[in-house]
């Protein structure tokens, strides 16, 4: 009797055990829609600025998310405020469905398969791609991610146009996705250059020696439609990648290159060309090299709600192939504070012709700058047209934002 109830207690636990696992398994089947976001805050100092304005404390953003699945279609949509720009965007919207084990295809506004992902960068401001729409870029088409092949990913991608677009910094929308008003750079109509990116093709694969090391290469083609001329110039970019870990260690390298061929409404080729993001553009060199290295290393701590700490230096060095150009340089030394589900960026962010750390937005990724107005400064021009005559001139020096980024992410 004794030796029977015990069977049947083994029986009923074992049922209830099966059952509640068939309930997980059944549960990860189901629909579902789930809500989430972040709230950011940025605190600041720029060396350029020496009115009493300085330091400056704002909301970087505030967002929305909403992931869902019915009948084993994805959804993934992200919708971004940032007020201090004026401006609010769709970061990514996409339905993603699992055509087989090893194939995942995306439609809708995903990210571009470019590089090292999803960043090139540890720190808050990304390396400087980012900023010619080469990191984290997201596009308006169609993705397919192919994982079957033994320690291979690949990414082939079609992307008919730019992602759609929120008010620029005056307010307005303009017309064809074209504003800059969005979350990524890209191609955006200028006084004189009406152009626009038109059909992208992307092929990314990364090969995994092991769990630890990563090599990769991407390919981009597209097309730059100028809408006067009612024609379109070929876009091009490549880039080599390694990402390595090794104990607590993590190393990505990049090296790109990009050719924007693009014409004016005349007809005419032109050495830059108008990019745009946060609601206001710049003017970025059409073909340029860039030499991207980030270290970062992680520290498990136990202080209170902070679980880790990663100390990094993110550098980029971007070589504009004009050689009357000046070249950009970036570099961000920094540390992230891990606690929960709350990030802290402290970075000391230091450039030359980089358009958010210099004073030269408009012109730093596209002719640059050599010089800067220094009445103390030691340096002449030796230009024979001013006759002899001293003009202060002192060689461009680092600009420094110091910033500290909280964002509560839910």
């Amino acid at each position: 009797m004794q030796l029977k109830r015990i069977l049947v207690a083994i029986g009923a636990m074992l049922f209830f055990v099966l059952n509640i696992m068939a309930q997980d398994e059944k549960t990860e089947k189901e629909d579902f829609v789930k809500f989430g976001g972040a709230v950011r805050f940025n605190f600041y100092t720029k060396s350029w600025v020496t009115d009493k304005t300085q330091p400056e404390a704002t909301i970087d953003t505030w967002r929305l998310n909403v992931t869902a699945r019915t009948k084993g279609v994805d959804l993934n949509f992200e919708y971004r405020f940032y007020p201090t720009f004026g401006t609010h965007f769709m970061k990514q919207g996409w339905l993603g469905y699992a055509l087989s084990d090893d194939i995942y295809m995306k439609l809708g506004v995903s990210q571009v398969p470019f590089g090292i992902t999803p960043y090139a960068s540890h720190s808050w401001w990304f390396q400087a791609p980012y900023y010619v729409g080469l990191e984290d870029d997201y596009d308006m088409g169609i993705k397919f991610d192919i994982s079957g092949i033994e320690n291979l990913d690949l990414s082939i991608a079609y992307f008919r146009q730019a992602e759609p677009e929120g008010p620029s910094y005056d307010g307005i929308v303009s017309f064809g996705n074209a504003g800059p008003g969005r979350y990524s750079y890209d191609f955006v109509p200028a006084e004189g250059a009406s152009n626009r990116e038109l059909n992208q093709f992307n092929l990314r694969a990364a090969y995994h020696l092991n769990e630890n090391l990563e090599f990769g290469f991407s390919s981009q083609f597209g097309g730059i439609y100028n809408s006067v001329l009612n024609e379109s110039t070929t876009s091009k970019a490549f880039a080599g990648h390694v990402v390595a870990d090794a104990s607590g260690f993590n190393f990505k390298g990049e090296v790109i290159y990009y050719d924007y061929t693009a014409k004016n409404d005349e007809g005419e080729e032109i050495k830059t060309i108008q990019m745009g993001a946060y609601g206001t553009p710049y003017q970025v060199a059409t073909e340029a090299m860039m030499y991207v290295a980030g270290l970062g290393y992680t520290i498990p701590v136990d202080l209170g709600p902070i679980s880790s700490v990663q100390a990094y230096i993110d550098y980029t060095y971007t070589d504009k192939l004009e050689d009357s150009f000046v070249d950009m340089q970036h570099l961000i030394p920094g540390f992230m504070i891990t606690a929960g589900n709350i990030y802290t960026y402290v970075d000391f962010a230091m450039g030359k012709n980089q358009p958010w750390l210099t004073p030269s937005f408009g012109t730093g990724l596209g002719e640059g700058q050599l010089y800067s107005d220094d009445a103390d400064s030691k340096y002449y021009t030796d230009d024979e047209n001013l006759q002899g005559t001293p003009v202060p001139m002192k060689e461009l020096e680092w600009e420094t934002r110091f910033n500290i980024n909280i964002g509560y992410y839910f």
